[in-house]
């Protein structure tokens, strides 16, 4: 295994991989078009881990349509999909102006992947996370609908999101030792996920930071508001941003960054991180900062 890839279970995928929220969210492109461009420059780049959900859209007219996104985009793709692991997740909703709402019951979460399957056009879901804790939803259940969902062959590969330490102990018990993955935010801003990154590092399970950057609205002030990003950056001569996912990659060979992109020069830059090789003394510096 080189430098340029990782695991998720028994799957070998790029190190870096692409998150698709911005593509269909507030604030998403008016063209189409840009988004297929950013996902086949993402794939041009070596990159094949993509990250969805069906609840990346605007409101409850528009399910999906990150989903339906990324398959038009590998379906129009001039080369080789078969190494592409989508991973996509259920149980989060979006209901309309911008409100977010869980619904982690087993029956929705059943029919939510059945869905999933149908936008994505696959016979089975690579990998298939639960969203986020329902609190009206006790978790053994969630956890277990995602295990039935296993059983049957209808994903591959399952993993949780948002979730702590206990839950992730948790998870990977109902999953009878098979969760693959835990997707929490982590970035230079939010850092408070470094017990559930040291336990998936322990258990070897993949660790994908979600926002990595800092968020859509705040990835482009990143070296503005970390003065130590900032000034390593300047002395390496790379973005802020491309020295933050190398700090990430450095810090565990678990960790698979997933920086959304809307445009195809930013997951270019994302993706070249992975030549960049940082001293420990530098990622001690980092994470101090």
């Amino acid at each position: 295994m080189t430098s340029s890839t990782r695991r998720i279970g028994d799957v070998q995928v790029s190190a870096i991989g692409l998150g698709g929220m911005p593509m269909s969210i507030e604030g998403r492109p008016d063209d189409e078009s840009r988004s297929i461009a950013t996902i086949h420059a993402a794939l041009d780049a070596g990159i094949t881990l993509i990250d969805t959900a069906d609840a990346y859209h605007l409101d409850s007219s528009d399910i999906g349509h990150n989903e339906t996104l990324i398959a038009k985009a590998l379906n129009s793709y001039g080369g080789d999909t078969s190494g592409v692991l989508v991973a996509t997740k259920g149980g989060h909703l979006r209901p309309g102006g911008g409100a977010w709402t869980q619904d982690g019951s087993p029956e929705h979460l059943k029919q939510a992947a059945e869905d999933s399957l149908k936008r994505l056009g696959v016979d089975a879901i690579g990998l298939y996370q639960f969203h986020r804790p329902d609190p009206k939803t006790p978790y053994e259940d969630s956890v277990g609908a995602i295990r039935d969902l296993l059983d049957a062959g209808k994903i591959r590969m399952a993993g949780i999101s948002n979730a702590n330490p206990a839950q992730i102990r948790q998870a990977n018990e109902i999953l009878g030792g098979r969760l693959v993955s835990v997707q929490n935010q982590f970035s230079p801003a939010f850092r408070s996920s470094e017990p559930e990154l040291e336990l998936c590092d322990e258990l070897g399970i993949a660790f994908l930071p979600w926002s990595p950057l800092g968020g859509i609205s705040n990835a482009s002030d990143l070296g503005d508001k970390h003065p130590a990003f900032h000034q390593l950056a300047a002395e390496l001569n790379v973005s802020p941003q491309k020295l933050t996912l190398a700090w990430m990659l450095a810090k565990s060979p678990v960790v698979i960054p997933i920086p959304g992109s809307s445009r195809p020069e930013t997951i270019r830059d994302s993706y070249s991180a992975i030549d960049l090789t940082l001293t420990p003394d530098q990622v001690a510096a980092l994470d101090a900062s």
